[in-house]
């Protein structure tokens, strides 16, 4: 399954979040499968695309940065499976 990660940082922690990025790479833990990741300019603020079969893995990402960085996980759905849902909803008379 996809999952959307989005996080965000103080400024404060931005000298923190450099080190351990440059240290590690920014690599997802074991399970989690890094489909893509974009930063945006000037801020500690960006968005991951990832794919894992359980939540464990993105549990242990999620408190690997947790100290430096709030983030937010969400299931996330293609256009094709997002358009088999409403399919079944508009089927269903909703």
């Amino acid at each position: 399954m996809k999952f959307i990660v989005q996080w965000n940082g103080l400024p404060t922690t931005e000298n923190s979040v450099i080190e351990r990025f440059m240290k590690t790479g920014g690599q997802p833990p074991e399970g989690v499968k890094m489909l893509g990741r974009w930063h945006a300019i000037g801020g500690l603020h960006g968005v991951s695309i990832v794919e894992a079969d359980d939540t464990r893995g993105l549990a242990a990402m999620a408190l690997e940065w947790g100290d430096l960085l709030t983030m937010s996980i969400f299931p996330a759905l293609t256009d094709e499976d997002l358009g088999a849902a409403l399919g079944a909803h508009q089927a269903a008379g909703k």
